[in-house]
């Protein structure tokens, strides 16, 4: 029987040997191409945060009349920026309730294509809010573009995690934050002044998100859907003998339907959970707890406002030019993300989320010291920047992939759809905190006051029981989850050398 191909919950431990193939490849870029879509969404509106604001005085003047102002009140604009950033994120929060509905409904390929709808109407609506004359354009645009980036983030991992091989999930899951950060340094890179951000081309600049939704919508019909979501959810062994063959390569894939049939009759004792019947499992609530506590030190270490206000930290560092410095980071951001790539199945998960924790912690309170004595050492802007970088990269080493993979690999098939949605909503409430925020914090506070905050929640909040290993899966982890009557405790902000975080589980992945 040719092992390897196994999916999250199969019980074979044996080495997989699968190759990878080309519609592998097809299927996983062409999924991710909505998490570039999510990334580019997040950067976009960080460059032309100036031209952008003119525009939304432009068309306020112009409706006051010319016996009104001469100028839009601060507090209103500040408002109005502050809602344009945020909203993207209240789009999320509303959609990622929406993912186990859609993807046992649509499948999960029909899905991604059914989203690209809310991509297109999102991204030509923030491309003619100029046009139009009306900043209430954009701020609906953000809100959909948001939407369609939060079914993204549970949609994305979801698929390629079902039908990734076993030995390279990690890496395969890796991509959905790879891509993330690629769409960032694209958005980075196009908002220079030179290029897209410019008073007169800032709204193609958000108008082009439209086109990997294009790309997507001509790509996934020629991908397979998920074996797994076909079999085991939809009892369809046709069509998922037919997508496992172009997947896999094999002629026979018998092996693999048994493994899927044998996890199914384990599933029949437990069928798909609703949202509501997740929360109240008592089963399920260890690693329900572990997924959100994972979603929120991800948000809360405050990486969002560097991607969202960047140029504007970099400003009150006192770097000459801040929008280069912002494109550094989003290459220290790629670079890093690359790296966590091939790291993620060697060190494991737990190392990888605790140093890249522990890692920011220490950026955050470096940068909080250099902005204290930016006043007096001018030199500390230098310091500012490396604390920036050292705090993105240590951010991609760890908690920037691993929270959104670790949920597929938590749950088993029945209340993977519903766990998904919940830590989903989880990420998507602390962004939008975040981004809604900022702007008040930055405008009321000093900046270190603002670094100090991140500095604490930045702290690894060690999770005592977390799978630390690449490879595990769902029917390994889950029986050692609830043999442990409290796993999940939360200890004070310090990092105790050599804590393990999970009980073991015999043997074949790394810790």
């Amino acid at each position: 029987m040719p092992s390897g191909f196994q999916q999250i919950g199969s019980e074979d431990g044996e080495p997989p040997q699968q190759r990878v193939t080309g519609t592998l490849v097809l299927a996983v870029f062409s999924a991710v191409l909505g998490s570039l879509q999510f990334g580019y969404n997040i950067g976009v509106i960080n460059a032309p945060q100036k031209v952008i604001e003119q525009s939304y005085n432009e068309t306020w003047l112009g409706r006051q009349g010319p016996e009104g102002p001469s100028s839009i009140p601060p507090g209103t604009l500040t408002t109005l920026w502050a809602l344009s950033v945020a909203i993207f994120s209240v789009g999320g929060m509303i959609s990622s309730f929406l993912i186990g509905i859609i993807s046992q409904w649509l499948g999960r390929k029909r899905a991604m294509l059914v989203n690209n709808a809310l991509a297109v109407l999102g991204g030509s609506l923030m491309g003619l809010a100029d046009t139009a004359a009306s900043y209430e354009m954009l701020i609906l645009g953000r809100f959909l573009i948001g939407a369609y980036s939060g079914l993204t983030s549970g949609l994305v991992p979801m698929y390629v995690g079902e039908i990734a091989p076993t030995h390279l999930r990690g890496a395969l899951g890796t991509l959905n934050q790879l891509a993330i950060v690629i769409g960032i340094l694209i958005a980075q890179v196009l908002g220079l002044e030179s290029m897209l951000g410019t008073a007169t081309l800032w709204p193609l600049l958000l108008g082009i998100t439209v086109l990997p939704a294009l790309l997507q919508l001509v790509l996934l019909p020629f991908c397979p859907e998920s074996p797994r979501y076909l079999y085991i959810s939809r009892n369809l062994e046709g069509p998922a003998r037919k997508s496992l063959k172009r997947l896999t390569g094999w002629a026979d894939v018998s092996g693999v339907l048994a493994e899927l049939k044998e996890e199914k009759r384990k599933l029949e004792r437990e069928r798909p959970l609703s949202l509501l019947q997740l929360l109240g499992s008592r089963v399920h609530r260890q690693p329900l707890v572990i997924a959100v506590v994972l979603q929120l030190s991800q948000q809360l270490s405050g990486i969002n406002a560097v991607f969202y206000y960047s140029t504007s930290i970099f400003e009150k560092a006192g770097v000459g030019q801040p929008a280069y410095a912002t494109i550094g980071a989003g290459v220290v951001n790629t670079v890093f993300t690359l790296v966590s790539v091939f790291l993620v199945e060697r060190a494991g998960r737990r190392t990888l989320h605790l140093l890249g924790l522990a890692g920011m912690c220490g950026c955050a309170i470096l940068m909080t010291v250099a902005l204290l004595l930016l006043e007096r050492v001018p030199a500390m802007s230098y310091v500012s920047i490396v604390a920036i970088f050292g705090f993105v990269a240590f951010f991609e080493i760890g908690p920037g992939p691993i929270p959104w993979f670790i949920v597929a690999e938590l749950f088993s098939q029945g209340p993977r759809p519903a766990a998904m949605a919940v830590a989903g909503f989880s990420n998507w409430t602390c962004n939008f905190i975040i981004g809604m925020g900022f702007q008040y914090v930055a405008l009321n506070c000093k900046p270190t006051r603002f670094h100090l905050a991140v500095s604490r929640h930045s702290h690894p909040r060690s999770i005592k029981q977390k799978p630390p290993r690449s490879g595990a899966q769902a029917f390994k982890i889950l029986p050692t989850l609830r043999q442990v009557p409290h796993m999940l405790q939360i200890q004070a902000p310090h990092l105790q050398p050599g804590t393990h975080l999970v009980h073991e589980v015999p043997p074949s992945g790394h810790n």
